[in-house]
């Protein structure tokens, strides 16, 4: 590049910066700016385009079109030229702009005279934000220079709409971060609740785009590359014992650390004018464009791998580590990109909610969240890009919604249905000490989901009879090396010792598919939720699983223990695992330990295989729990995480409830208590269903406890059978339409 360009691209950056920080209204901020490039780059027009709402543009300035085009002409996302730059996030450069495919004329810009077109995304972080357009009446093709300077230029343009330096007038264009944004995504624990953003890993805002010194600039990014290079080198040495996919993110952290060609092009970014901070960023972002158009899983992992390396680079320049000085809000809801469960627990209960652009309804942090009953939301969008520490902020937990930075209608709304349901729960307390019995007599047990110490006051608070799930396996996922058995046993005897004699059911660990061990190699398989996972690990790998039998048995002492095992496909896995904790027993005793005064074996039914098991499994089993999420997905081939398809099969299919019905006739010929476990459980016309069918234990989360017998109560549940068999009868293909006009008539409660 001739140093004289360099010039030029850093004469037009410090202008900007100039402008842009000048006293002025946003309008004429915007029109000096369009002015100023067009002035450099020797065009008749320079005109920006920014996003009105997510799918329209807005010309916001020009210099060159006609002044009363600006606020007036918009665009959809993919329509004219413009329109195709945002879709594509990639410039489109061409001499003869009406050939070009998807070419619009807009008659009220007075664009027909101009024949050359460049336009560049206005982009943040891979974000793009509009459109930087320049157009000349003669017909050439802008250099390479010209289009990378653009994009220069676009960049500073987009920090600077990131600080909120300009604002489009009359057009209702606020600037980003300070307008409403509704991000979509999906339940992993239901709840309501409003706060303020907490981001777990603040993002580093580049307060200076633009420096005067190129030399200063290139030295401080040299030195500052150097110090990540040595940090991975020494993550790497002492990373030595770490497992292979450790090892392998490592490896790559020092390739892209190493990469000249991503030297090279943050050197360059700097000789047009760019600070360190922001030529890393740009690079940062066109990784995150690439990212998001890569169809290849590993590919898309190795871009994510360069964009966390740019994170450290851009701490190390800035010096913006995790603590940046700001205090906790009083009312916290952590907004973040993922998040593990140890990182969760460390926050506990002092969050209101959580709020991820990634995770999903059965990860790690699902699972934690479920278990202190903060309400989260998962895959909502770029919502760690948009929010800022202390954005106000509302979580409808209920229907997937994250409302950042609401309207005052909104928040009305939001505040009022908050205030319905704590009137609800306020009448549910008044249940508490009562039984769960319905109008005709019959009463079934509720109990409760539980997976931490946090949970268990909540047995008492909720009026649950026991815990009729205990999962263990986030002891084992919230910390970096396999618990010790001496730390389980005294986990599990604390647990007992809280439950003040209620029944505790302890599920053996419950691990693979989504729940990897941290210390443990992922199996790469096609299909994890049907693969290597649960009681398949413990009886391949009975190490874990005998050590784990010895702690409960030990944090028995004297005392009854309930064991269940997940996952039993067929009959020999229960077989095998209860003889193995038989022969822990007998360990035990032989060792002179105190043994458990009652031992129950129990068994997760989860998959269709096993409602037609041999009558010795039903025999044998002391109890039978339905693990309702996985047996429905299993039953309808629906993945559970997948919006498009987990929401077309209803629990009150008549199929399902056939299903259901068949289990609590086969566990009655046996004699064998059976309890239904899972999300349907906690909802109140599915609970009462299950009831309707036979079944007389249901666990869930304690906050269902309370709605669930308020409608039990209220029902006469033989009736309501009668009302599922008619529907079944009828050739309906679910009871739901039947059951809730059956209630509504009588005037029942479907809360």
């Amino acid at each position: 590049m001739a140093d004289s360009q360099q010039s030029d691209s850093r004469k037009l950056l410090v202008s900007l910066r100039e402008t842009l920080a000048a006293a002025s209204a946003g309008q004429e901020r915007l029109d000096r700016i369009t002015t100023l490039i067009a002035e450099s780059m020797g065009a008749e027009v320079c005109s920006i385009y920014l996003f009105r709402d997510e799918q329209t543009l807005e010309l916001c300035a020009t210099e060159g079109l006609k002044a009363e085009a600006v606020h007036e002409t918009r665009l959809r996302v993919g329509e004219g030229l413009v329109g195709r730059v945002a879709k594509r996030a990639k410039p489109i450069n061409t001499h003869d702009a009406p050939s070009e495919r998807g070419f619009r004329y807009m008659p009220e810009t007075g664009e027909e005279i101009y024949t050359s077109f460049l336009g560049v995304p206005i982009q943040r972080l891979g974000e793009t934000l509009g459109v930087l357009v320049v157009q000349s009446k003669d017909a050439r093709d802008y250099t390479s220079d010209e289009v990378y300077g653009l994009e220069v230029v676009a960049m500073v343009i987009a920090e600077m709409t990131e600080l909120g330096a300009f604002v489009g007038e009359g057009a209702a264009l606020a600037a980003l971060h300070q307008r409403p944004v509704t991000f979509k995504g999906g339940v992993g624990q239901e709840g309501a609740a409003e706060g303020q953003v907490w981001l777990h890993e603040p993002r580093v805002v580049v307060t200076n785009p633009v420096a005067d010194d190129p030399q200063e600039e290139t030295l401080r990014l040299q030195e500052a590359v150097e110090t990540l290079r040595v940090s991975v080198d020494e993550l790497l040495a002492t990373a030595q014992s770490a497992d292979k996919d450790q090892m392998q993110v490592l490896e790559a952290y020092r390739m892209f650390a190493n990469s000249k060609g991503w030297m090279r092009r943050m050197e360059e970014d700097i000789s047009r004018g760019l600070s360190a901070e922001a030529a890393v960023e740009k690079e940062q972002s066109a990784a995150r464009t690439r990212m998001a158009q890569v169809p290849d899983a590993y590919l898309r992992e190795r871009l994510h791998d360069l964009d966390d390396l740019s994170n450290r680079l851009l701490r190390i320049l800035t010096g913006q580590g995790g603590e940046t000085g700001a205090e906790m809000p009083d009312h916290p809801i952590l907004v973040a990109t993922n998040i593990g469960p140890g990182e969760l627990l460390e926050y506990g209960r002092s969050l209101r909610g959580i709020v991820l652009e990634e995770g999903s309804i059965a990860s790690h942090a699902a699972i934690v969240a479920r278990a202190l009953a903060i309400p989260l939301i998962v895959h909502a969008g770029r919502v760690a890009t948009e929010a800022l520490n202390g954005d106000h902020i509302l979580v409808d937990g209920e229907h997937g919604i994250v409302h950042l930075r609401p309207e005052e209608t909104i928040i009305g709304a939001f505040r009022d249905k908050m205030a319905m349901e704590a009137a609800q729960q306020e009448r549910y307390v008044s249940l508490r000490d009562k039984p769960a019995m319905g109008l005709c007599g019959t009463e079934v047990s509720l109990h409760m989901n539980a997976g931490l110490m946090a949970d268990l006051p909540s047995l008492e608070g909720s009026g649950a009879a026991g815990v009729g799930l205990f999962r263990t396996e986030l002891q084992f996922l919230t910390v970096s090396r396999v618990p010790r058995r001496g730390e389980l046993a005294a986990l599990y005897s604390r647990v007992l010792d809280a439950a003040k004699g209620k029944r505790v059911v302890f599920r053996t660990l419950d691990i693979g598919s989504d729940k990897v061990l941290p210390y443990m190699n992922p199996l790469d398989e096609p299909n994890p939720a049907l693969g290597w996972r649960a009681i398949r690990v413990g009886l391949d790998k009975p190490g874990v699983m005998r050590m784990q039998l010895q702690a409960l048995i030990r944090a028995a002492a004297g005392r009854k223990l309930s064991v269940m095992f997940p996952f039993i496909a067929q009959l020999q896995e229960f077989t095998d695992a209860r003889e193995i904790l038989l022969a822990e027993v007998e360990r035990e005793r032989r060792l002179g330990h105190v043994l458990p005064e009652d031992l129950e074996i129990g068994a997760m039914l989860e998959t269709p295989s096993m409602v037609f098991a041999p009558q010795q499994f039903f025999e044998m089993a002391d109890f039978i729990s339905i693990g309702g999420n996985d047996l429905k997905q299993f039953f309808y081939a629906a993945d559970r995480e997948n919006e498009r398809v987990r929401r077309r099969y209803d629990t009150l299919n008549v199929s399902f409830l056939n299903l259901i019905e068949e289990i609590v006739t086969r566990c009655a010929a046996a004699r064998t208590p059976l309890s239904f476990c899972g999300e349907d459980a906690g909802r109140p016309i599915e609970a009462v269903c299950f009831a309707a069918l036979g079944m007389r234990h249901l666990s869930m989360r304690p906050a269902s406890v309370g709605p669930v017998k308020h409608l039990i109560r209220r029902t006469d549940v033989d009736a309501l059978k009668e009302v599922i068999d008619e529907a079944r009868l009828s050739g309906a293909q679910s009871v739901r339409p039947a059951v809730l006009e059956w209630m509504t008539r009588k005037g029942k409660s479907s809360t």
